[in-house]
């Protein structure tokens, strides 16, 4: 099924019958992704007096409580408010969802033990185009992504001098499969955080990080309607649900 709709003033054709999810489900029957070596996410069966209430048990309806962290165990969207002392929620901060979005695919390039996207990568890889958000896929893209315990393991990350370029060419929406877009131990600096939000200066209130994502090798890099759903937690990162829908025209 096509829809037409209208962005900034552009009418943009979409088959929304094909969605295209890019975000990675806490699944408690598979591996599950974590990140900062905290425990692992809990879908358990809630209990009344000893008793488990599931409709396998008896029950007329399954009744679960879930314990997870939205940084370490699942695709989340994050504000300004991770880093700064005020509390920022993202829940309030993003106030619209659909989004013009490039999907660009880079190997991150070894800097001594580190593998680092570069602004050059990024420069390559958006040329003149303007966009409201850049959706990031590094290679290697294994299906291990939605499944790797990253402690301790040094994954890749930006630079801040590519974050500056993002806030330079108007990016709000930075999406990328990693569990940071900063070094997993740079000493509290957070530098491509603070860069992307502008923390510094007139802070990006509206802008937002989206990580832990997941680009199936069989979607092409290029020009995507994205609609960036977010779970309704009032606080500084929630789960998220990025869709992207190709443009036909």
């Amino acid at each position: 099924m096509k829809a037409i709709i209208e962005y900034n003033s552009r009418k943009i054709e979409i088959n929304v019958s094909k969605p295209i999810d890019i975000s990675i489900p806490i699944d408690m029957d598979k591996g599950k992704i974590n990140a900062w070596g905290i425990d692992d996410p809990k879908i358990e069966v809630e209990n009344f007096d000893g008793y488990e209430v599931s409709v396998a048990n008896g029950a007329v309806v399954n009744f679960n409580s879930i314990q997870f962290n939205p940084h370490s165990h699942i695709t989340h969207t994050e504000c300004v408010g991770h880093i700064t002392k005020k509390v920022h929620s993202v829940n309030q901060n993003l106030k619209h969802y659909f989004f013009l979005a490039e999907l660009v695919t880079v190997a991150p390039e070894q800097v001594g033990e580190d593998f680092v996207i570069s602004e050059k990568q990024i420069k390559t890889a958006l040329r003149n185009k303007k966009r409201d958000a850049i959706v990031i896929r590094t290679l290697p893209n294994l299906s291990d992504k939605k499944e790797t315990r990253y402690f301790n393991t040094n994954p890749a990350y930006l630079s801040k001098e590519a974050a500056s370029y993002l806030v330079e060419k108007g990016i709000k929406h930075l999406l990328i499969d990693l569990p940071s877009v900063d070094k997993e131990k740079d000493g509290g600096k957070l530098e491509v955080h603070n860069t992307f939000w502008n923390t510094d200066g007139d802070v990006r209130m509206e802008a937002t990080i989206t990580e832990f994502i997941f680009v199936p090798n069989q979607v092409k890099d290029g020009e995507y309607l994205l609609n960036l759903m977010i779970a309704p937690f009032e606080n500084d990162a929630t789960p998220s649900k990025p869709i992207l829908y190709k443009i036909i025209k």
